[in-house]
């Protein structure tokens, strides 16, 4: 809140920012008593746009722009205002040492799992392993990024969506719904979304083909999603080089790949198992296997017939019977 002063009510998160930096913040006074403490700060605005914004800078991604503005800050240092013999650098030594760690400008939310494995947040949605779906997780989100937690531990991470109804979904948290239903995969957005990033290479495409042609479009997808489980614990480099090998010696095995995987590592001089992106997921909760009665495996194995006589259930019997005399 602005005061008629230079006195403000600021928001807790700012004061907590200045705190954290060892810094005090000096307000200029409202109106047109303070319009003329005002002058210098927006003169090096415009100083900066006229000489370093103008025309306007024409990049791809966020992580270009903010290289461009680097690369013209470290010009900005060997500047020299008017005849002076020393550049503005020179001030660089009279600041104070920046903390070894960032302030945290996070916020943090909980949402709940959709039933789509899915979180809403800020009108954006991001996937996260489809065995948390109607689960309430902790997002940490950042002008940068979005991180999903279970309690401590990371479950996802993605670059922040700006535009409003935008998703950004993972393939690799969903391989273990795919794995029960294979024909999801092929006009899923997860797959798609995952060829236009490059994570989903030509190789994957070759042995998904081949393995469809070898054993059926089920089993061949199966076999598919096995494979790119792999990538949760090998590099992904390693994993098309495995899938290189199998291909080549007309294979559809995972433990070939796995191999093959490894064999590349250690050619390359890498650890030949790490863990990447997600950590593995917890075993799914699914039935125990059904109890098999024993003729079907006596018969199955050709066992001799069992010669023991049935129990007999007298004695029960008559033990009921006292119970009801007593209660009698």
């Amino acid at each position: 809140m602005v005061f008629r002063s230079r006195s403000r009510e600021e928001n807790p998160r700012w004061t907590n920012f200045h705190e954290y930096y060892g810094f005090t913040p000096f307000y200029c006074e409202p109106g047109l008593r303070g319009a003329h403490e005002k002058g210098g700060v927006e003169g090096q605005v415009g100083y900066f746009r006229r000489n370093y914004l103008t025309p306007v800078p024409q990049v791809n991604s966020l992580d270009e722009l903010n290289g461009r503005l680097a690369e013209f800050e470290a010009k900005e240092d060997e500047r020299r205002i008017g005849a002076r013999m020393r550049t503005i650098a020179r001030e660089a030594g009279h600041l104070l040492p920046l903390p070894d760690e960032p302030f945290a400008t996070s916020i943090t939310l909980m949402p709940r799992v959709d039933r789509y494995g899915m979180v809403t947040v800020k009108m954006c949605r991001y996937s996260v392993p489809v065995r948390f779906i109607d689960r309430k997780v902790t997002v940490t989100l950042t002008c940068d990024d979005l991180t999903v937690y279970d309690g401590r531990r990371e479950i996802a991470r993605h670059r922040r969506l700006t535009g409003r109804g935008s998703e950004h979904l993972v393939l690799d948290h969903y391989l273990e719904a795919l794995l029960t239903k294979p024909g999801a995969l092929e006009r899923s957005e997860a797959l798609h979304q995952a060829r236009a990033e490059g994570t989903f290479t030509a190789v994957h495409e070759a042995f998904w083909a081949a393995a469809k042609k070898a054993l059926g479009d089920i089993e061949g997808t199966k076999a598919l999603v096995k494979v790119l489980l792999l990538h949760r614990h090998q590099q992904h480099a390693d994993v098309v080089a495995g899938i290189r090998g199998a291909l080549a010696a007309g294979t559809f095995s995972e433990d070939v790949i796995a191999l093959e995987a490894r064999k590349a590592a250690q050619a390359a001089g890498r650890a030949p198992t790490v863990t990447v992106g997600t950590p593995a997921p917890e075993p799914l909760d699914v039935d125990p296997a059904p109890v098999t009665p024993l003729t079907p495996r006596r018969l199955a194995r050709a066992l001799p017939a069992d010669q023991r006589p049935l129990p007999r259930l007298e004695q029960w019997d008559e033990l009921l019977q006292l119970r009801r005399k007593d209660s009698s």
